[in-house]
């Protein structure tokens, strides 16, 4: 189960860079204004949720990271580690995007929710969510994939090398020779 969530925890870091870059492309369309995980971190530390404060953009950046980890955990968990196709992983980004913006993020009175933001955002938000999902299904699925082949070659060679012979291929001829 450690192994699940753990491995669950670095693809969520993967998906999570993906969804930053879609989230900066759209901050250079104009279509952002302030980042939304800025706007939670304003809401969760002390003062007026709608004026800076010190230290919220390398806080956004950790909690945003953060969070992508255990959305990435709980998938991990959830398929085992194993992932799954890319487009449930985008259902579930988006239902990550979904319950956020159209729930806890409102009530922290962070941002309004989706169907009142600005322009463009809730496009760009729901999008990103969308890749979060799918890189993060797909890393998943990578990583067990890898972890799959490395245990069938730790289970292949001591076989072989317990018959005390190994196979040569021939670079010319590719032909095998049993050697003792």
């Amino acid at each position: 189960m450690l192994r699940q969530l753990v491995r669950g925890a670095f693809a969520g870091v993967t998906a999570t860079t993906a969804m930053s870059a879609v989230m900066l492309a759209g901050d250079k369309a104009g279509l952002m204004g302030d980042q939304p995980p800025k706007h939670v971190v304003r809401g969760l530390l002390p003062g007026h949720p709608g004026r800076a404060k010190t230290g919220e953009k390398p806080l956004a950046v950790l909690a945003h990271y953060a969070f992508g980890a255990g959305a990435g955990a709980l998938l991990g968990l959830v398929t085992r580690g194993r992932g799954t196709a890319w487009p449930v992983g985008a259902a579930y980004g988006l239902a990550i995007w979904l319950a956020g913006y159209e729930g806890w993020v409102p009530t922290l009175t962070a941002m309004p929710p989706a169907h009142r933001d600005q322009p463009g955002r809730p496009l760009v938000m729901a999008l990103g969510h969308v890749v979060f999902g799918s890189v993060l299904a797909h890393s998943l699925r990578r990583r067990a994939q890898a972890e799959v082949g490395k245990a069938l070659q730790d289970v292949a060679e001591p076989a072989i090398t317990a018959r005390g012979r190994t196979t040569a291929v021939s670079a010319a001829g590719g032909h095998g020779r049993r050697t003792r």
